[in-house]
């Protein structure tokens, strides 16, 4: 079995580690000064309980490596349609990947059933090049909740006391290979599940970084330092309202949104986008926050809490050019 992790930054080198951890041969795909440290010294992921020290096969080339039976794709949504064809040639003729990440994901729609079954969601994939190449029936999803922070190349906090990983295929049908994943990464430390409604794991999620994220990027700060403002946490409970209204309209379950918030109030985790934010890389916009208010209009509900944070958020970034809005740029180009 090939198992390959496309990103080894925080999430995807954590599970790697985990992954290598427990026998696994594992490969992974990097750049930059992340690339050389592990091809020098080996990832390093520093676990509450100990610290993991591996030596996978890393490249910056994925055509180096022999078609993958697994690949675990960790990159943020941004990047996606340039390594389209990348990825095509990497995963084998009966090979699955799985799109590790935050918000919406560009397969959202296969597999569903319904009116909206099959539909494609172009900010996500302008001109179509995931769905055509890498194909949604190849494609499984994941939710991680496995919150680190790359702390110097090759090496990797973990800072979660109980890591979690959800799986899952889009159209809830069983799946060996998830089952496998299970098998590994359970006994490693990351408490891996495998479920038939991602979907419900995928907006759980998204209630929390839609929300987190958001007013993070608004006022550069962890939850806690927000959400103790009243007017912040009534804000901050009717977008999660909105976001938990628009995914029961579509046939998902994110559960209470209530606790989703409770949560944000005592996090002094700064979230991923706002990292983006404060470091200068691009950001998840459109997955994160642009994404959902798409579904929302093809579900005719209203969002105005969401709407207006959503506007404020993207004109902060689209300001320090840490976000292009693909869908118009493919429009433009006719794509």
């Amino acid at each position: 079995m090939n198992i390959c992790v496309y990103g080894a930054g925080a999430v995807g080198g954590h599970i790697a580690g985990r992954l290598a951890s427990a026998g696994v041969d594992v490969s992974v795909i990097a750049r930059g000064a992340q690339l050389a440290a592990i091809q020098k010294q080996g990832l390093r992921v520093e676990t509450r309980e100990s610290t993991l020290t591996s030596h996978p096969a890393a490249t910056d080339q994925p055509g180096d490596l022999e078609p993958q039976d697994i690949v675990l794709v960790t990159v943020k949504a941004p990047s996606l349609p340039s390594m389209a064809e990348q990825l095509a040639g990497l995963v084998g003729p009966d090979g699955l990947v799985i799109f590790i990440g935050n918000g919406i994901p560009w397969w959202y729609f296969h597999g569903l059933g319904g009116p909206l079954g099959e539909t494609r969601l172009p900010r996500l994939d302008p001109g179509g090049a995931l769905w055509r190449t890498v194909k949604p029936e190849r494609a499984a999803g994941g939710v991680a909740y496995t919150a680190g922070t790359v702390v110097a190349p090759g090496v990797i906090r973990a800072e979660n006391p109980q890591n979690r990983l959800v799986l899952g295929m889009p159209d809830g049908r069983s799946d060996a290979r998830l089952d496998l994943l299970r098998s590994l990464l359970s006994p490693s430390g990351i408490d891996t599940t495998v479920t038939t409604s991602i979907r419900d794991s995928i907006w759980a999620k998204l209630i929390s970084n839609a929300v987190g994220g958001s007013l993070g990027v608004l006022t550069a700060s962890a939850t806690k330092d927000v959400m103790d403002k009243p007017s912040l946490s009534r804000l901050a409970t009717a977008m999660a309202n909105e976001a938990a209204t628009v995914a029961k309209a579509l046939g998902a379950d994110p559960g209470d949104p209530a606790p989703i918030v409770a949560k944000l109030a005592t996090s002094s985790h700064v979230q991923s986008v706002v990292q983006d934010l404060v470091a200068g890389r691009q950001m998840e916009i459109d997955a994160l926050f642009r994404a959902p208010l798409d579904l929302a209009g093809m579900a005719g509900l209203p969002t105005p809490y969401l709407e207006l944070v959503v506007e404020l958020v993207t004109q902060r970034a689209r300001a320090t050019g840490q976000y292009h809005d693909a869908l118009k740029e493919s429009h433009a180009s006719g794509q």
